[in-house]
């Protein structure tokens, strides 16, 4: 179809023999329209096959229907899911996304971002950037002075910021009880990159746990990893040497643990009997490992997800004069599968 016979508003008034006006307030749902009125002109706009321009009727509106999205480490099993959640969330309640990706983590240009944000006439920010190098202070602090409404997903920057997170301390904590309830005192650790906040309230869970059962941590009984299965198999050759005594490692995440466990079998030691396992994250490979790995799980998808609803939640509230003091940050549950990588094995005498 050509331009000239694109079907238009105007098209639409003068079949059913209306005003333009009142077309408009059939596609804008407003109510002051007789019954028979609405029908004709919507049996008119099916006929014709009329669609009204989206950008009109945002600018109508003053309401665009698109999130930004600011997120970072796509090359990474957690983000990346977690940005799936949004995307399918985001297009079942109709909304556009704008996606800002910060290749490498890079923040420093948060002025720039900011404005960027600014600028595209969003109508809220979904921050689903994994909170690394201690940058939140500064840059949530820009973030929360935009005009749109902002949710954190992974983190909880500020006391009156809306967030979605799982607790990785208590993750941490549940990860390294598991294996104390089994028996294993030499607990070892392989952390993410300590710059990630993630990767350090996994560690503080485990160290915190061992003192709570009157063990000791020590820099020899940890090493730190990239969340990379390879920089898990690293990861265990460094602790092998430097923690012999170690009869289980918990690992911050399963990829990290899956590496380990190949350097583990290929020096001939068996998992658990001799060293005990467990990841974080439940990917779906962890299942299929040899012996099949026991790890926490968190849904990444559905923390993607629940960041949509609350920051959707937020516009809606605001668009409508709403009182915001209802709707609270989320805390979801990391929640612990247990397989045999971890359960110890018991010897039945002959």
């Amino acid at each position: 179809m050509s331009k000239k016979d694109q079907i238009t508003i105007l098209k639409v008034a003068e079949t059913a023999g209306v005003s333009k006006q009142t077309v408009s307030r059939v596609i804008n749902d407003h109510p002051d329209v007789a019954d028979i009125t609405r029908k004709q002109v919507q049996k008119v706009i099916d006929e014709l096959g009329y669609h009204p321009s989206a950008v009109a009727r945002s600018l109508t509106k003053q309401r665009t229907h698109t999130i930004a999205v600011v997120t970072a480490g796509l090359n990474l099993i957690g983000p990346s899911s977690v940005l799936n959640g949004i995307t399918l969330k985001a297009e079942e309640l109709g909304y556009a996304l704008l996606i800002r990706n910060l290749a490498g983590f890079r923040v420093n240009d948060y002025q720039g971002l900011v404005r960027f944000l600014n600028e595209m006439r969003v109508e809220g920010v979904a921050w689903a950037c994994p909170d690394i190098e201690h940058y939140r202070q500064e840059v949530i602090e820009k973030l929360s002075s935009l005009p749109t409404p902002v949710v954190f997903q992974g983190s909880a920057p500020l006391q009156h910021a809306l967030f979605v997170i799982v607790d990785n301390y208590a993750g941490g904590c549940q990860a390294t009880q598991h294996l104390l309830d089994q028996g294993f005192r030499s607990i070892a650790h392989i952390s993410g990159p300590l710059s990630f906040a993630d990767a350090e309230e996994r560690k503080s869970g485990w160290s915190d746990t061992l003192l709570k059962a009157g063990l000791q941590s020590s820099s020899l009984h940890s090493a730190e990893g990239d969340w990379s299965a390879a920089s898990g198999a690293k990861a265990v050759v460094e602790l092998l040497d430097t923690y012999p005594e170690m009869d289980a490692i918990f690992v911050a995440n399963d990829q990290m643990a899956i590496g380990a466990m190949q350097v583990i079998q290929e020096r001939g030691l068996q998992v658990p009997s001799d060293i005990a396992i467990i990841g974080y994250d439940n990917i779906a490979e962890s299942a299929f490992s040899s012996p099949p790995l026991t790890t926490i799980a968190q849904d990444f998808e559905l923390m993607g997800a629940k960041t949509i609803e609350l920051l959707v939640d937020v516009i809606n509230a605001q668009h409508n004069g709403k009182d915001l003091s209802a709707l609270q940050p989320m805390r979801l549950s990391a929640d612990l599968v247990v397989r045999k990588s971890s359960l110890r094995t018991v010897e039945v005498s002959k």
